[in-house]
């Protein structure tokens, strides 16, 4: 009999929660606004918890089936209402127009636990605001130009690891070889360190770095998780990164610092704006847990966005031989017009380059969705549709940029979709590589100038094509929150 009783509590127990749940996923249904149907406790996220397709394939699906019938579709992050956007003009509208209502991202951040989490991608309103305006004179286009020589000059050295390993004629792993020129730089400008990585591949700075993306402290589910639920996160303590990269990151910054100040050391770079900071006595002035918090995310975000882009890069490149020789003509014909040296000037003067660096964030965005919290009720222009506070926004960033109706044979590379005749008329939130608005990418020209190195100096004297060790067609990663391809991407290499 008890045995009975403790099966029919249970039952019960069982009934009544999935009764609950069927009521909570009901929010878009009470509102009488398109949504996605739900799967019970994942949501509309079931394919990306299990492992069967990206965040960007997610809700590249959901935005097809939906894209023209409303400007938004309501879906579930595990239990959390959001609203994911299918019209552009809505899109414009979240992250130019309107960005009062959206101007946090709603991203996982823990500043008591895991200080360096809390840095100016994830933070929140006023402080963000605040931190922003201070940071903000670091990426000039005049800085852009102090800090270009450092870059050239280590590119020099990186051209010499290129023709160490022509020379080898092995399988080259692109993402490695490119991670190593970009930690370098960062290392140099943010920190004004010399890494050693262009030169050897075991560096800490080298490892530790790509360990952050490549052995995270969560899977990604988890980390939507956290996502969906920062605050019940925070209470509980929860981390976003591994304690091996926190105390790496924390110990060089403190011996910069200390070293700097106590030598009075000063150069142009970022290190020296937050040391600035710091040490000032007003309002202005920073903590050294900010301070951690702020060259970390450089140094992170800087080095593995722009090796994931040159990876992807060359690899479109190596399939696309025609643009790959076009694209070492015209660097070397603009180099010709500026004497044979690779100045500011004749970096800028590469319309080309930049065609095929857009294309590939194009077809390969680093993140694929974007995130923003309705920090007020927000009225749907042109509906009678309210997104509540507390609602998150997704913009599917991987979807629009693969939209047959905004880039004509999306899933082929093409530089022409950047020609300056085809950017003519097009909106700028049909490409999000860097976010926009308010809250674009602080070091998109930072990104852009390095990347733009980087594919000169590897690829005017050398040839490149596909390995068998490639997967073909490429494979993204499904567990991964930058986007990765699976198995890496190898290449041949040979000097001209």
């Amino acid at each position: 009999m008890f045995l009975l009783v403790v099966l029919a509590g249970a039952l019960t127990v069982v009934y009544l929660l999935t009764l609950w749940l069927k009521d909570w996923y009901s929010f878009w249904k009470k509102m009488d606004a398109p949504y996605e149907e739900p799967d019970l406790f994942y949501g509309n996220l079931t394919s990306v918890a299990k492992k069967m397709d990206h965040l960007g394939g997610s809700m590249q699906k959901i935005y097809e089936k939906f894209k023209g019938r409303a400007p938004f579709v309501g879906i579930y992050m595990f239990l959390k209402p959001a609203a994911l956007l299918v019209d552009l003009e809505l899109v414009k509208n979240v992250l130019i127009k309107d960005f009062n209502y959206f101007h946090d991202r709603g991203v996982f951040y823990n500043e008591k636990d895991d200080p360096i989490s809390a840095h100016l991608f994830a933070l929140q309103g006023p402080k963000w605001k605040l931190l922003r305006n201070k940071l903000s004179p670091t990426f000039t286009s005049g800085k852009m130009k102090m800090m270009f020589p450092t870059i050239v000059d280590i590119a020099k050295r990186f051209e010499a690891t290129i023709d160490e390993v022509a020379e080898r004629d092995a399988d080259l792993d692109i993402k490695k070889l490119m991670a190593r020129f970009t930690v370098e730089v960062i290392g140099v400008c943010a920190f004004g360190l010399d890494c050693n990585s262009v030169a050897d591949e075991n560096s800490e700075f080298y490892r530790v770095g790509l360990s952050v993306f490549s052995n995270p402290r969560h899977s990604f589910p988890v980390d939507l998780l956290m996502i969906a639920y920062r605050e019940l996160a925070r209470k509980i303590g929860c981390k976003r990164f591994r304690d091996e990269v926190s105390d790496f990151y924390t110990r060089v910054v403190k011996s910069t610092v200390s070293f700097r100040t106590a030598n009075d050391v000063h150069r142009h770079d970022f290190m020296e704006l937050l040391i600035d900071l710091y040490q000032r006595q007003d309002d202005n002035k920073i903590t050294f847990n900010e301070l951690l918090a702020q060259a970390f995310v450089f140094f992170i975000a800087g080095f593995e966005t722009s090796s994931t882009t040159l990876q992807f890069c060359f690899y479109e490149l190596a399939a696309n031989p025609d643009i790959q020789t076009k694209a070492r003509n015209h660097i070397n014909e603009v180099l010709e017009r500026h004497g044979g040296d690779l100045t500011y000037e004749a970096m800028m003067d590469m319309k080309y380059l930049d065609q095929i660096i857009n294309e590939t964030l194009r077809l390969y965005p680093p993140v694929m969705s974007l995130f923003r919290e309705t920090d007020k009720d927000y009225p749907v222009p042109g509906t009678n549709f309210i997104l509540k506070k507390g609602v998150t926004v997704l913009i599917p960033a991987f979807a629009i940029q693969r939209d047959p109706d905004v880039y004509p044979n999306p899933l082929k590379f093409d530089p022409d979709h950047f020609s300056e005749e085809n950017m003519k008329g097009r909106t700028p939130v049909a490409f999000l590589p860097f976010g926009e608005g308010p809250r674009i990418c602080i070091g998109a020209r930072f990104g852009m100038m390095q990347v733009r190195v980087a594919l000169i100096t590897a690829l005017r004297k050398y040839k490149y094509s596909l390995s068998p060790k490639t997967k073909s067609p490429l494979e993204l990663s499904k567990n991964a929150f930058i986007t990765s391809p699976v198995g890496g991407i190898w290449l041949n290499v040979e000097s001209l």
